[in-house]
């Protein structure tokens, strides 16, 4: 019994441990189950996704396929576009120089793409977004995966209103941009010249055009950037390089003359050198620069139109300096009033009329409006300027009269300068053009002009020199005087008005009449002031004379000290006189000598030895003969000038209601 209760033991025990290995082997595998049933748990939703289709109705997936066929072709061909553009952009990003029509063949290509894509990107977006739409209202997708397109296609629809390639076309355009300046860098050069060389031999330069090769690469790249709307900044680049090098081919020249302002100068004649330059420049720029800038302004931009190019060369004149030029003839026509300055306006007159066809030509254009009002109211200060100077001069002249006459006898400024001035007036280069600029002054006024007119003011101004000259010859208190500068002023009147145009005018008999004014006065002069000095050395008593020798030389000795005494107090005063016309000097001085140095050396050989050994011989044998004739020889010669010039006279302006008065002065006299 005992036995069979162990046997029962034993076998419960054994019974017991196979359940708890089996519990532990239970145990293991359910934790090893653990983490795949994790995974299965989280991978249920995505499952159920993918079936979901499956559980859709049966015509929901039977349309679905015609939706997606419909938008596969277009959104494929947008692709295959796409795929295009990048692949041009190597081609874009390299440097044109070595193919230009190439380039410009490659860019046309994008362009046409671009075009592509603007017209069907929209279309296939659409679609794309119908598809969606489809979808998600037949509950075909997921709802997430449907989110995360619709996300893509709004930002593919926002993107097809910006840069579709990228920025390629911009940096393909301003490469473009970079090689048109290039062009015309490397293809404008400025003229080798100097300021020497733009004298008598400008007529013979002449730029070279750009060649024709260049302008047709230039009118090809311009074709293209205008049709990406950027002509401004090609006409901007044009004119940029362009003026650049027109200022460098006038560099040479020196021009800084022309930023000179009114104040930098006291009157016209201390910049006449200037003037006469900037004719000659202002001829040069216009006839040879701007000329060429005119027309490869044409070349380039013919295509395009008359006002654009025409636009571009008034850009181009006016940075490259036209209207410094015309700016400094302004200048000229606001300085101080004087004669000087009237014949200096009919030389800018002269100059302008000259280029008058040209300007016409090439500024005419309405893009040139400000070149074009400049020139006009330069030619109005100048025509208005010369003609009121002109008419002015007649009373100028009678101003003068109550002024001093030179108090050394010599030829007044204003008799030397106005007989000089009028022949110049009168003559071939300034009486066509005074003659042109007083009948458009007239005919502003709705008055006629007849050329007497011109000649008449002339000869009045002739006649009213004159009566200033007998006017001064009144005014001397010394009457010695008053004839020597008598002969001085008729002589230079007969010399320098004799075989010139306004002699002419005034006729042989009028300057036979101041010849022989002339012979007169030079008579009484010599009469009245050397010719009474040989009577200080006369004879009487000293031949017939019987007291002794002793006697006789007293009677020497005070003849000879009173002519010492006569002629240094002569030659002293008219040491300082002066006559400018040597052929008169010579002739004068000459007759002096004759008048004198004969009777004193008669006197000296007779009469000499009775003071020559006396020990105060040198107080009455002052002179040798020869010291003498040569004292007399050298007498009534210019001065040396201070300014090495003689100026205009000075007319000095009052400004009263913006009308210039002009006043006397003094200095215009002597």
């Amino acid at each position: 019994m005992e036995g069979s209760r162990m046997e029962n033991l034993v076998r419960a025990e054994k019974s017991l441990r196979l359940s708890l290995e089996k519990s532990k082997s239970v145990g293991l595998a359910l934790e090893r189950a653990g983490p795949r049933l994790a995974e299965i748990r989280q991978r249920l939703p995505s499952l159920g996704s993918a079936v979901r289709p499956i559980r859709a109705q049966r015509d929901a997936l039977v349309a679905v396929g015609g939706h997606i066929n419909r938008a596969v072709g277009p959104a494929a061909a947008v692709l295959k576009v796409f795929d295009a553009v990048h692949g041009l952009e190597k081609s874009l990003l390299s440097d044109p120089r070595s193919d230009i029509a190439g380039y410009l063949s490659v860019l046309k290509r994008l362009q046409e793409a671009l075009r592509f894509l603007g017209d069907n990107c929209g279309l296939a977006i659409q679609w794309l977004e119908d598809i969606v739409e489809y979808l998600e209202d037949n509950s075909v997708a997921d709802q997430v995966y449907l989110t995360n397109l619709k996300k893509e296609l709004k930002n593919l629809r926002e993107s097809q209103h910006g840069e579709l390639d990228g920025g390629l076309l911009d940096a393909a355009l301003r490469k473009l941009e970079d090689e048109f300046r290039l062009l015309l860098t490397e293809n404008s050069v400025p003229l080798p010249m100097s300021a020497a060389a733009a004298g008598d031999g400008m007529a013979c330069i002449a730029p070279s055009p750009l060649p024709v090769s260049v302008v047709q690469k230039l009118q090809a790249i311009l074709g293209r950037l205008i049709a990406n709307d950027r002509l401004d900044r090609c006409v901007g680049i044009y004119v940029e390089v362009r003026s650049s090098n027109v200022r460098a081919s006038l560099q040479a020249l020196n021009l800084d003359y022309l930023e000179i302002s009114v104040s930098e100068f006291n009157d016209v004649q201390s910049i006449e050198g200037y003037i006469a330059q900037w004719g000659k420049h202002l001829e040069f720029a216009v006839k040879h620069l701007f000329e060429a800038e005119y027309k490869l302004c044409n070349d380039v931009f013919e295509r395009i139109g008359l006002d654009v190019w025409m636009g571009c060369f008034s850009k181009i004149a006016a940075q490259a300096g036209i209207l410094a030029f015309l700016q400094f003839g302004k200048t000229v026509t606001e300085s101080k009033k004087d004669p000087i300055k009237l014949l200096k306006l009919l030389d800018i007159f002269a100059s302008l009329s000259k280029l008058r066809l040209d300007f016409n030509r090439l500024f005419g254009g309405g893009p040139c409006v400000e070149i074009q009002n400049l020139t006009r109211d330069l030619i109005k200060r100048v025509i208005d300027g010369a003609a009121e100077i002109f008419w002015e001069l007649f009373v100028q002249v009678e101003l003068q009269r109550p002024n001093p006459p030179p108090v050394d006898g010599n030829v007044p400024r204003l008799v030397s300068f106005i007989t000089d001035y009028c022949n110049k007036l009168l003559g071939d280069d300034y009486k066509p053009i005074l003659t042109q600029v007083l009948i458009i002054h007239r005919s502003w006024k709705r008055q006629s002009f007849q050329e007497r007119l011109l000649v008449t003011e002339i000869l009045n101004i002739v006649k009213a020199v004159e009566q200033n000259v007998e006017t001064w010859i009144k005014a001397y208190d010394d009457p010695i005087l008053s004839h020597f500068f008598a002969m001085n002023n008729h002589w230079h009147l007969c010399k320098h008005l004799k075989g010139t145009k306004l002699g002419e005018l005034l006729g042989d008999s009028w300057l036979r009449e101041h010849e022989q004014y002339k012979e007169y006065y030079s008579t009484i002069f010599l009469r009245d002031s050397w010719g009474k000095l040989p009577g200080h050395l006369s004879r009487e008593g000293l031949i017939l004379f019987s007291g002794g020798r002793a006697t006789a030389r007293d009677l020497v000795k005070k003849r000879l000290k009173k002519f010492n005494e006569v002629f240094d107090e002569m030659y002293t005063k008219q040491s300082s006189w002066i006559m400018p016309e040597r052929d008169l000097r010579e002739k004068t001085c000459q007759l002096i000598v004759q008048a004198v140095v004969p009777v004193y050396r008669s006197y000296m050989q007779n009469y000499g030895p009775l003071v020559e050994q006396d020990a105060s011989s040198t107080k009455y044998a002052k002179y040798t003969v020869q010291k003498l004739e040569e004292m007399l020889l050298c007498l009534y010669r210019p001065r040396p000038a201070r300014h090495g010039s003689l100026r205009s006279p000075t007319f000095s302006a009052k400004y009263g209601n913006g009308v210039p008065d002009l006043r006397r002065t003094a200095s215009a006299v002597v």
